[in-house]
């Protein structure tokens, strides 16, 4: 039997599961909105379509997996609110359903450590969207037999998505905030726990994705420095930093983010546990990235 991905909002972290998939002799069908993107994905092996704008019911009635990741607003998942009745009708023929949520539903702990059982209590706009479209994804399962998997991913880097470009370029700033730490993830462990998720199914299950070691985001610029050997950036009080909202309000939630479930269930190994072996690897592989 052929194996069918239908990517709703196929961006990073869904083109790194790609890159395992498709050797495999998956076929996937993946959704954007720009159609520059889609005629670049189209270049990848991947059947390309801008959404919304198109009828994707034939895929959806295709597809053995579902993924989600396109952003909530609102109102909730913008892929139920336009597709919730067909993918009713799909359930009893999809294997599995991933929906990529963010670890931004926990809020803010003060540095202290959350797992998959810790009470959602979101302290930004983002986080809160992320809580609704959960529920919305859950309510759905409950009521069709959805095989449905929440993922919560942590801050994402990879290739081409890391701090090297604007150390190099002088722009990169290390923001000190006591006691500041956040968890992170790397695109390839991201998708090797996706597809660990696809061949060991667990229907209703909820899996943080992160690396091993929440660190104050100061000493990633730093340690990207050093391995490009420059000067490790000057330091810059949070109070006194220029900021965007958007980046301010990452400063606005300090927390550790446990792991430990995709490892015991899963069986997942990461290839990255912590940001120096991520940043090593990214630089190693691409010395101009």
């Amino acid at each position: 039997m052929t194996h069918h991905l239908l990517s709703f909002g196929h961006g990073f972290s869904a083109q790194a599961l790609a890159r395992l998939l498709l050797p495999r002799g998956w076929q996937i069908t993946g959704t954007t909105r720009s159609p520059d993107k889609a005629a670049a994905l189209s270049r990848t092996g991947i059947a390309a379509h801008v959404w919304p704008g198109c009828d994707l019911r034939d895929a959806l009635q295709r597809a053995t997996h579902l993924l989600i990741s396109t952003a909530p607003d609102d109102t909730g998942d913008p892929v139920l609110a336009a597709l919730a009745d067909d993918i009713a009708k799909a359930a009893p023929h999809l294997a599995w359903v991933g929906y990529l949520s963010t670890t931004g539903v926990y809020g803010n702990h003060d540095g202290g450590w959350v797992d998959e059982t810790t009470p959602l209590t979101p302290g930004t706009r983002r986080g809160r969207h992320r809580v609704l479209a959960e529920s919305q994804w859950q309510a759905l399962a409950a009521q069709t037999g959805l095989p449905l998997h929440i993922f919560r991913l942590a801050g994402i880097y990879g290739p081409g998505r890391g701090p090297f470009a604007k150390v190099r370029d002088g722009t990169a700033r290390r923001i000190i905030k006591p006691d500041q730490v956040f968890s992170r993830i790397h695109a390839d462990d991201i998708a090797q726990v996706l597809a660990a998720s696809i061949d060991r199914p667990n229907p209703g299950a909820i899996y943080n994705l992160c690396d091993d070691d929440p660190a104050p985001p100061e000493d990633v610029i730093a340690h990207a420095a050093i391995l490009l050997g420059l000067p490790v950036p000057p330091a810059v009080p949070f109070n006194e930093a220029e900021m965007t909202p958007m980046a301010r309000s990452f400063y606005a939630e300090s927390k550790r983010v446990d792991n430990t479930r995709i490892k015991t269930e899963l069986g997942v190994t990461l290839l990255y546990p912590d940001y120096r072996s991520g940043l090593e690897a990214l630089l190693r592989d691409d010395p101009d990235g």
